[in-house]
């Protein structure tokens, strides 16, 4: 048996959580295979992120020629820069999730 302990105020939402009880309900077997299906679906972006990710990496490391503006170099530097924050920030929060996810 697990439970889900998970506090809104440690994520910041507590506002949108006002007024609901603090009992213990169980999470019925349509309501998480719905849940499963909706993290498929997060899987499922991630790997073709991480498919994105391997493609432009093999173009950086081949032989093909690459031209470019020192600003669409920026920009570009500035785009992964933003998307590595957004990964890392991702990681974590999962690892918090997993976290609060207890066998009982």
């Amino acid at each position: 048996m697990y439970e889900i302990i998970a506090d809104p105020q440690d994520y910041g939402i507590e506002d949108l959580v006002n007024g609901l009880s603090n009992d213990v309900i169980d999470f019925d077997k349509e309501n998480r295979e719905k849940w499963a299906r909706e993290v498929k679906e997060f899987a499922t972006k991630l790997e073709a992120l991480a498919a994105k990710a391997k493609d432009l990496q093999s173009l950086f490391g081949s032989e093909q020629s690459i031209t470019a503006t020192p600003a669409s170099l920026k920009t570009l530097k500035i785009q992964l820069f933003k998307i590595n924050d957004a990964v890392n920030q991702a990681f974590h929060l999962a690892n918090r999730i997993e976290n609060e996810i207890i066998i009982k």
